[in-house]
């Protein structure tokens, strides 16, 4: 009888041993999800801050190149000093070149006009980050969205109906050009 007293008990410190690893089990995996919340909502939060600065850097742009306009543009002006990262992306018109635009956009740029001459059709956001040798993580995706996004709403690219981007130009109109009604 003492064999199977001794039995029962390692039986029972086994199922112990077990109950305690599944309450650990079940917490981290409570934890988890708790942190990949968190991170979600992070991710939100910095792809917001993203687009404000962005946004912010354009807007003050704009606003320089209005004052410099009312100061007196000419010749010197148009050639301007190579752009920034973050400088504002101007509206595509016939004769200005790329290199008016900052080094992202141009990269950008460069990868859709690559795949059209390679006979690719449109690219996604994200196909175009992975072009870009960039992670395909939401943050770096949404940044190359905004950036195509700007780029098709200023001319230098086309957007389709589908979301997809490809190369192409176009003029658009620019606010506060020609007649003010």
């Amino acid at each position: 009888m003492a064999e199977g007293c001794a039995v029962a008990s390692v039986l029972g410190l086994l199922e112990e041993r077990e109950a305690a690893a599944r309450v650990r089990v079940e917490g981290l995996r409570e934890e988890a999800a708790k942190l990949a919340g968190v991170l979600e909502a992070a991710e939100i939060e910095l792809d917001r801050r993203v687009i404000a600065r962005e946004e912010l850097v354009e807007a003050l742009a704009v606003s320089a190149a209005g004052s410099t306009a009312v100061t007196g543009a000419g010749a010197e002006q148009e050639s301007a000093p190579s752009p920034v990262p973050g400088s504002m992306v101007p509206p595509w018109r016939d004769g200005l070149p790329v290199t008016v635009l900052a080094p992202d956009y141009r990269r950008l740029l460069g990868v859709l006009e690559e795949g059209r001459s390679a006979g690719r059709g449109p690219l996604k956001a994200r196909q175009i980050a992975l072009e870009l040798g960039l992670e395909t993580v939401p943050a770096k995706v949404e940044g190359v969205r905004s950036k195509a996004r700007r780029l098709a709403e200023r001319g230098w690219l086309v957007q389709e109906a589908s979301g997809a981007f490809t190369a192409g130009r176009r003029s658009v109109a620019v606010p506060g050009d020609g007649s003010s009604g």
